[in-house]
């Protein structure tokens, strides 16, 4: 899989998961600072999972 930068910071080719883990950094500004461990620790989460290939295939 290839990755290519879009020019807005995202980057497109990294797979649904990731677009889900990156989504969900975007709720931060809606959320206290006293919420935000839980989203860290989904991202993290997802990411490293992936990183793992835990889901059966990357992206």
């Amino acid at each position: 899989m290839t990755t290519e930068p879009t020019g807005d910071g995202s980057v497109e080719g990294v797979g649904p998961a990731i677009d889900e883990a990156v989504a969900m950094l975007d709720t931060l500004g809606d959320l206290e600072v006293a919420q935000h461990p839980p989203v860290f620790e989904a991202v993290h989460r997802v990411l490293r999972d992936q990183l793992a290939g835990s889901s059966g295939t990357r992206g």
